[in-house]
């Protein structure tokens, strides 16, 4: 199978400054990836490059063609939905599906309205007169319509309430997702997306700290919740990271065989996030994380 983004040695400067930092990528189609990484980290000079938005230095091609040179050609197969949904205010919305229906051919106008027959958003409205959740929605909507083969989400749900939140990613499996497709996903909101991956990737000061499929990181990585008594015996196995919740314990290993660990204590699969913070290293970052989740989280309520 064919990647649809292949990366060797991938960099972006911006000064003196290296934002992407020689990195390699092999995204095969059918795949749902997170790029996770705190802000800083290179992800979005990385997603500029990837979509012709950005020079960079190395090899790219994302789906066979150089996005710097094929960027028109490269944007009938791809779909972008940005952190920040922008849509013109004086538009009304069967406006906004009149053009994108103009424009791209692979636009389904009965697609998108089914999308929006969840929402209080009808072809009457005007964008002005929608609040900044329902122009995130109405965003989603048209760009969700679109039989691209790569779509690259950039915090993609920022703005919406939790309800709508699950409905996106349920929409997302259920009537986009299929083999001949890939996704890219950047968010903070690493628990509502972790369900979803098929791989992993964290990148940090810009280069790939993890870049492993699901199943691997189920094999590899460990988490083991120990008494007191034994945490000398846990730290002796040299985990990634140790931390500690109500009197326990909580070590997080990499390839140690369960059958060993399971004599410490109990054995869980880690999460996504405490995986992103053994990997990365500290607290610093993760706090950061938790930080921006817990934002996202108040300003969508």
């Amino acid at each position: 199978m064919s990647n649809v983004i292949e990366a060797r040695g991938l960099s972006k400067r911006y000064g003196k400054t290296l934002a992407v930092n020689n990195i390699d990528l092999s995204i095969p189609a059918g795949r749902i990836v997170g790029l996770i990484g705190p802000n800083g980290a290179g992800k979005t000079s990385a997603l500029k490059a990837i979509l012709g938005l950005a020079n960079f230095d190395g090899d790219l091609k994302v789906l066979g063609r150089d996005p710097s040179k094929e960027r028109a050609a490269l944007m009938e197969d791809v779909c972008f939905i940005a952190d920040v949904a922008v849509l013109p205010r004086w538009a009304y919305v069967h406006e906004l599906l009149d053009v994108t229906e103009r424009i791209h051919p692979r636009f389904s106008r009965e697609k998108c309205m089914r999308y929006l027959s969840t929402t209080k958003i009808t072809p009457k409205h005007r964008v002005k007169q929608l609040s900044k959740g329902m122009v995130v929605q109405l965003h989603l909507a048209i760009v969700m319509a679109i039989d691209a083969k790569l779509l690259v989400l950039d915090e993609p749900t920022l703005g919406l309430d939790i309800i709508y939140r699950k409905q996106f990613y349920t929409n997302l499996l259920n009537d986009y997702f299929d083999e001949h497709r890939s996704i890219l996903i950047t968010t903070h909101q690493v628990e509502e997306v972790e369900h979803i991956l098929s791989d992993l990737i964290f990148i940090q000061d810009g280069r790939i700290a993890l870049d492993c499929s699901m199943e691997e990181v189920h094999e590899r990585y460990t988490e083991v919740m120990v008494k007191p008594d034994q945490a000398d015996a846990a730290r002796a196995l040299k985990p990634l990271s140790e931390r500690h919740m109500m009197g326990r314990h909580i070590f997080l290993f990499d390839g140690v065989q369960r059958e060993t660990l399971a004599q410490l204590g109990e054995l869980h699969t880690p999460n996504v996030a405490d995986l992103f913070v053994a990997v990365m290293g500290a607290g610093d970052e993760y706090a950061a994380l938790r930080a921006q989740q817990a934002m996202a989280a108040g300003g969508a309520a």
